[in-house]
């Protein structure tokens, strides 16, 4: 008998795998959209935490729309909310051009806060 066969009734190949013919099954290519670094930590929380939500979403071929999507979440909230905690905080061009480094260490301040707080609605959640 042959190793592969068609079968007309419902469009499928099958493969012999020791005594028994199986279906050569595939899923559709998916569309991959890259995935930052909110997209990744995400990713690394699924896997360890909610192992479910992560099977489930690679089996159903939506992790990669998924990841995409909390990924650009992230990064959305994340610039929105250094630039409010800038302008709350008197944090300026003007304070830039006269004292450089007192801007680099209050913005490095600023953007440590804002990634926790992304870290616990989006990343974590």
């Amino acid at each position: 008998m042959e190793n592969r066969i068609y079968d007309e009734k419902n469009g499928l190949w099958y493969v012999k795998q020791g005594d028994y013919y199986l279906p050569e099954l595939a899923l559709p290519p998916e569309e991959e959209k890259p995935i930052g670094i909110w997209g990744q930590r995400h990713l690394q929380y699924l896997k360890e935490n909610k192992q479910l939500v992560y099977i489930n979403l690679l089996t159903s071929d939506r992790l990669n729309e998924y990841l995409a999507s909390v990924d650009e979440q992230a990064e959305d909230m994340f610039s929105r909310l250094v630039k409010e905690y800038a302008d709350r905080q008197g944090v300026t061009e003007q304070l830039k051009e006269e004292n450089q480094l007192e801007w680099v260490g209050r913005i490095n301040n600023i953007r440590v806060c804002v990634r926790e707080v992304v870290e616990c609605e989006i990343i974590y959640l």
